[in-house]
């Protein structure tokens, strides 16, 4: 049986839950419909969820569709989660895009077609809630082919729109649209022949699987009209393994007993329990032997090219590991740093160790939390939006009995090392000694993105193994919060001096000593503050130009570039990282809702201040 993994994008309120509901019942994988209003729905599990009735997290469904298994993949569709979706949409041979019919294109659904265009990811677009007052067709698609493809292909059209009697039927491809991208239909067309059917077929499968051209169907996943006609497009679809080597893990949840359960997406190869299994993070490969597997949407427990895995019995893992080879040249997880950060505190006095230690644990499965201690010993916490918050609490609270804090967010920064910096500290030979440890650090400027690099200048056989250990595992901890109190980046720190006094030296005095002489060569270096930038690209009407730059101007955005388009303006430049979520929420006003607005990371500039 070959494998489908498919994912379901929208805009928040569209309806993609509902229809992942619809689809799991009407093919018999589930046998109640859930419903998002009275939060049973199978893939949101977590009381946010339930509440807003939004996905945060990745959930993942299967069902069978004649001699295909499809895993259906319910991506968030919250602007804060959108690092989510283009971690879950790595792992996809293709997508379903939903559209309300009422609302149409909103913003953020431009901005998803936008990452499936830069993707080619093949993908079907349902248009839902047929059946609401106000649910619009040929001018909806007239928008779609406007603002999201020029080559959208209506495999349906509706009867009672906007009616709870609203129904779908099906409608034949169209040739001529077809032939745009076919030469062979083009000569037929063009020399009055008609297209054979079959041919038609294969063309339309061709070039949705090319993702030149996206069908369009239409119903609604509250009656279950039009799903049939989807579930027959699905096939649609490209199934199988793909050309990608060994296997990526995109998403982690944990038992109640708190031991990880890695949800492994397998492009090549084999994955069984109790057999060893190479997963590499970066260019570090760590060897395991996972203790069960099981198959999404299946008994078995051998995965295979294509399928979708549950692993446990790997406790290192981590969002973005692979699985079996290591990451190909030039690939890499597209995780953009986050932009805010706020400080977390118990509820109640005494469980700062227990908080610490579950928000260390929540951040080592996932790239999207990140965590460090400042120097007053309180624990921060790296957000991408406010949202987080209330995903953080409810898993501290659910998972680990610890009920949160969480201060008003403030910007994050960098450091960097804007000189050379030496430091060292010596065993006493003839005196006391509270560390006995000799460490020599170096520290200089890294080239641009290198993050941390760590170097000896000393033999490495001048220190047991342990004792080097202690030392480079020490480092980067230091550098979590630099001399300005933000955390220090592309830096070179090297071992210039070591030395250790046999037996008493222990790795704990390597580790103290470190952290120390690290610091001490830092202020010898000193740094500087680096604030992270976001390039941009804003659609707007033409009548909201003037009002648009003057609020992008007083937010400390350069406008690069203002090109006049026939529906209004594209705005092209770079903006405070910590802006964009003020843009972001002042854009629907000053655009009179028809603002789209798509940034990425882009470096970082020096804070003057």
């Amino acid at each position: 049986m070959q494998t489908l993994n498919i994912g379901i994008l929208a805009h928040v309120d569209a309806g993609k839950t509902s229809l992942t509901e619809r689809l799991l019942f009407d093919t018999g994988a589930i046998t109640r419909l859930g419903s998002v209003d009275d939060g049973s729905t199978q893939t949101d599990s977590g009381a946010i969820e339930r509440r807003r009735g939004i996905t945060i997290r990745t959930a993942v469904a299967a069902f069978t569709l004649g001699g295909l298994q499809v895993n259906l993949i319910d991506t968030p569709g919250h602007t804060d989660f959108v690092a989510e979706v283009e971690r879950a949409l790595g792992v996809l041979d293709g997508a379903i895009l939903v559209l309300s019919a009422v609302e149409g294109v909103q913003p953020h659904t431009r901005v998803l077609m936008r990452i499936l265009k830069r993707l080619r990811l093949p993908t079907l677009i349902f248009v839902n809630k047929a059946d609401r007052t106000g649910a619009r067709e040929a001018g909806l698609l007239a928008d779609i082919r406007r603002w999201l493809t020029p080559y959208a292909m209506p495999l349906t059209t509706v009867d009672g729109l906007g009616t709870p009697r609203a129904r779908a039927r099906p409608v034949p491809p169209d040739p001529e649209l077809l032939a745009e991208h076919d030469d062979d239909l083009l000569q037929a067309l063009v020399e009055g022949r008609a297209p054979d059917p079959e041919r038609v077929r294969r063309a339309l499968a061709a070039q949705c699987r090319d993702a030149v051209l996206h069908p369009v169907l239409f119903g609604s996943a509250l009656t279950g009209a039009g799903v049939e006609h989807l579930l027959e497009a699905i096939p649609l679809l490209p199934a199988g393994g793909g050309s990608r080597k060994g296997g990526t893990v995109f998403a982690i949840e944990r038992t109640p007993s708190g031991e990880k359960v890695a949800y492994v997406r397998l492009h090549s190869g084999t994955l069984r329990p109790r057999r060893p299994a190479a997963f590499f993070r970066g260019g570090e490969e760590y060897g395991a032997r996972p203790t069960a597997v099981q198959v999404v949407g299946s008994r078995a427990t051998t995965a295979t090219a294509g399928d979708i895995a549950k692993v446990w019995g790997v406790p290192r893992v981590r969002v973005g590991d692979r699985v079996g080879s290591p990451p190909e040249p030039g690939e890499r997880a597209h995780f953009p740093p986050p932009v805010l950060e706020t400080v977390v505190t118990p509820r109640r006095p005494g469980q700062e160790g227990a908080l610490h230690a579950a928000l260390a644990a929540l951040a080592e499965q996932d790239p999207f939390i990140g965590t460090r201690t400042l120097a007053d010993g309180r624990t921060s916490v790296l957000l991408y939006g406010e949202v987080q918050k209330e995903v953080i609490a409810e898993t501290l609270a659910r998972d680990f009995g610890v009920e949160a804090d969480f201060r008003p967010s403030s910007p994050v920064f960098l450091e960097r090392p804007a000189g050379v910096g030496e430091a060292v500290q010596e065993i006493v030979r003839h005196g006391r000694n509270d560390e006995w440890a000799t460490v020599g650090l170096r520290v200089e400027p890294g080239e641009r993105g290198s993050g941390l690099t760590y170097r000896l200048e000393v033999e490495l056989g001048a220190l047991p193994l342990a004792f080097h250990r202690a030392i480079e595992e020490s480092v980067e901890p230091e550098l979590r919060s630099g001399l300005r109190g933000w955390p220090v980046t592309d830096v070179v720190v090297t071992l210039t001096r070591c030395g250790f006094a046999a037996p008493v030296s222990t790795a704990g005095h390597f580790r103290t000593r470190t952290r120390r002489v690290l610091r001490w060569a830092l202020q010898a270096a000193g740094t500087r503050v680096y604030e992270p930038f976001h390039r941009f690209e804003l659609e707007i009407p033409r009548d909201v130009l003037s009002q648009v730059a003057t609020r992008l101007a007083a937010l400390r955005a350069d406008l690069a570039e203002t090109e006049a388009r026939p529906d209004g303006w594209l705005v092209r430049g770079e903006i405070p990282a910590r802006r964009v979520h003020e843009v972001q929420r002042a854009l629907p006003g000053l655009t009179h809702g028809r603002g789209v607005w798509w940034s990425e990371p882009s470096g970082d500039r020096l804070r003057n201040g």
